[in-house]
């Protein structure tokens, strides 16, 4: 689930991984998001895509765990866009 995104794709540069977890429910969004930014580099950016509500209020709790920062939210058409800082490991 996790790919390398190629440059000079428009809105999505600044990500350089993501992942699509739009018809799985909570949990599992977040546990793809918590497995993906393991194995990233500290700064790297990561794009999640989602559509459970439920991870408005989950992913910020997860990020603050795991020393990630939450850049930026969009939301479309009952899809969640994330773009999140990997952060260092601690």
């Amino acid at each position: 689930m996790l790919e390398p995104l190629p440059l000079g794709k428009g809105a999505i540069d600044e990500a350089t991984k993501r992942i699509d977890v739009i018809g799985f429910l909570c949990p599992i969004p977040i546990a793809k998001t918590r497995e993906a930014l393991t194995v990233m580099d500290t700064g790297e950016v990561l794009e999640v895509w989602a559509d459970d509500p439920e991870t408005l209020h989950d992913m910020p709790i997860l990020l603050q765990r795991i020393n990630a920062t939450l850049l930026s939210v969009e939301t479309d058409a009952g899809e969640y866009r994330y773009l999140i800082k990997a952060g260092d490991a601690t």
